[in-house]
């Protein structure tokens, strides 16, 4: 048991060990006098600034705002695109109607409908939602109908075949044969989320990550920039390794099947 838990503790810190790589070069970068420390402090700056934030409670509180608009526009497009997607991959006819306008839209980069956002909804909280949306709901949705094509065509006919209804053939097959593909889609979309927001939140804004990444720029204060963007970057990582784990545990009966 403890030789177990040490290679796993060596693992963690193997895998560990280009991020401090990179911090050790980040923090004597500069002071070698190799890059201008006044647009690129040492990383101990960087940490004392987002440590600073921390402890006044600012960066919470435009954490707390950016998530709950991440939240709610990621939330929409799952609700939305998920069931689209069994819709579309399952009926061929729908799939052949709609492909055309489907593909047309999600060749639009959703920073360049931003303007159209603001000057339908505003420049508050539902034009950064619907952006969001926008821009989570095509990697779910194309993820979706892929994954619903992709489903063994002789398990559909072996429930066929039992007298499985539409319903149970939805809910009993195609579903759980299509998640993989799904669940990439929601990995994909979870990071645009993210990515969106921040831009989103640099134009119109007054709380956000993305607006305290902008006025620390605008202020110069530069070791509170980078601090932002470090929040910004360990926010998508904690988002990736959550999405990770909750797809291990619900993938998990995959696993389980037995070889015969």
């Amino acid at each position: 048991m403890l030789l177990n838990l040490f290679k796993k503790l060596l693992g963690h810190t193997y895998s560990l060990l280009a991020v401090a790589i990179f911090l050790l070069i980040w923090e004597f970068i500069p002071k070698l006098g190799l890059a201008d420390t006044t647009f690129l402090p040492p990383f101990s700056k960087v940490a004392a600034a987002l440590w600073k934030l921390t402890v006044t409670g600012v960066l919470f509180k435009h954490l707390i705002i950016s998530l709950q608009r991440a939240v709610l526009g990621f939330g929409l497009g799952l609700l939305i695109s998920i069931p689209l997607g069994l819709l579309i991959g399952w009926f061929k006819g729908v799939e052949r109607f709609v492909d055309p306008l489907l593909q047309t839209f999600r060749q639009t980069s959703a920073l360049a409908l931003f303007p159209v956002f603001i000057l339908l909804f505003g420049i508050g909280e539902v034009s950064k939602v619907a952006i969001i949306f926008w821009s989570v709901q095509w990697p779910i949705l194309l993820n979706t109908i892929s994954g619903v094509k992709s489903v063994e065509p002789l398990l559909i006919k072996s429930a066929r075949s039992m007298g499985a209804s539409s319903f149970t053939l939805l809910l009993k097959v195609i579903v759980p044969g299509a998640f993989p593909s799904i669940f990439t889609g929601i990995r994909l979309s979870a990071t645009y989320s993210i990515l969106i927001l921040i831009a989103a939140e640099m134009i119109g804004s007054n709380a956000g990550l993305g607006f305290l990444l902008y006025e620390s720029e605008i202020k110069f204060e530069i070791p509170e920039m980078y601090a932002a963007i470090v929040t910004m970057s360990l926010l998508g990582l904690a988002v990736n390794y959550l999405l990770v784990a909750v797809g291990g545990r619900l993938t998990r009966w995959k696993e389980e099947i037995p070889n015969t």
